[in-house]
């Protein structure tokens, strides 16, 4: 399996206090497995703008709190190989995926399940750093004004998208990694209710599921990034309304609670020991002594067993928190004990011989 410092992060606190930036999520609209990578190779497929998406974009905030000030974009395809931003309409497949994304597109050189290749696949990218949901103008300390813009890019490309055809699909899947995984859960009823009945409309995020844990030090960082976005871009529209009527804000956005109110099919998929979120909620170097934790969370079998008391208490309220989901209706799971942060976009760690089986599967 990779190791953490392979893998993508996801939100996480940037510069100065109070300000969050996205690093490398991506969301999967309506299909599986588009792939995300820390550098872009030469044969990805070009950007191309959602007219409806850029003009969402306007304002949004820029370079100073988002790594890229580029609008929101996306490729289209009807299967892998063919995948090129000049094609701006689906052909025949009622099969739908989307991606939005941070670092890459779609590359041509990764391997994807056969049974996925007849499926309309786009990518878009991801840069509000609230997991789509954010809707708010804020002042800098140096007088300008902050516009945070996600709710209403994910709104503008959804719409777009079922005008391209997308609201003729027999088949969705809305899928991401790390906030892109958030994403999905913060979006997936909504996804969901955009398609009739009859239409397969489901959701799958893959290593979304954020604990709100104390670090080594007994500080709750992800509280702490989660708090200060939730009240900086104003997330309150895209929380469930009886979760708002029982507790606050910053617990709603939480997946422990956010889950509860989910009703469309849901497949969640983690590792009890993520990776990203051992390293930089669990043990953040400023949580701990010296280089005391810097050897055990970049390889498992370098901690201790006092080390390993804590790695498996965090396991616990992993599983803990996911429970709540175990008899809901038309729900699954794939919980295993990968150190690993998204699995998915992965050949390794989803579509090869060293993948994780549960029951063949």
């Amino acid at each position: 399996m990779p190791t953490s410092s392979e893998l993508l992060s996801p939100v996480v606190p940037r510069g100065r206090p109070g300000h969050t930036v996205a690093a490398a999520p991506f969301l999967l609209l309506a299909l599986l497995a588009a792939l995300a990578r820390s550098t872009v190779p030469a044969d990805v497929v070009e950007l191309a703008l959602r007219r409806k998406a850029q003009c969402a974009w306007m304002g949004a905030r820029r370079a100073t709190t988002c790594r890229e000030a580029s609008a929101p974009g996306g490729a289209w395809c009807d299967t892998i190989e063919s995948c090129s931003e000049r094609k701006t309409t689906a052909h025949g497949s009622s099969k739908w995926m989307e991606a939005a994304e941070f670092d890459g597109i779609l590359s041509n050189d990764e391997q994807v399940n056969s049974d996925f290749y007849n499926w309309n696949k786009v990518v878009i990218r991801y840069c509000d750093g609230a997991s789509f949901s954010g809707d708010a103008e804020a002042q800098d300390r140096d007088g300008s004004t902050l516009h945070f813009r996600g709710l209403r890019i994910w709104e503008a490309v959804v719409d777009e998208l079922m005008e391209k055809g997308l609201a003729t699909a027999k088949q969705a899947l809305l899928s991401g990694c790390s906030a892109g995984g958030l994403a999905t859960l913060l979006h997936c009823d909504d996804f969901h209710a955009r398609f009739p009945k009859e239409v397969s409309a489901k959701c799958l995020p893959d290593a979304g599921f954020f604990l709100d844990i104390e670090d080594l030090s007994r500080k709750r960082q992800m509280w702490s990034v989660f708090n200060g976005t939730v009240h900086l871009q104003n997330v309150s529209e895209v929380l469930p309304k009886d979760c708002l009527a029982k507790k606050n804000r910053t617990e709603c956005f939480f997946p422990a609670e956010l889950v509860k109110s989910i009703t469309a099919p849901t497949f969640i998929l983690n590792s009890a020991y993520d990776s990203w979120q051992i390293t930089n909620t669990l043990a953040p170097e400023a949580s701990y002594p010296g280089q005391s934790w810097s050897s055990c969370k970049t390889d498992l079998r370098n901690c201790n067993s006092t080390q390993m008391q804590v790695l498996n208490g965090f396991r616990k309220k992993f599983v803990d928190d996911v429970k709540v989901v175990k008899d809901k209706k038309d729900w699954g799971l794939f919980i295993d004990s990968c150190f690993i942060h998204c699995q998915t976009p992965y050949n390794i760690s989803w579509s090869s011989q060293f993948s994780p089986v549960l029951g063949n599967k």
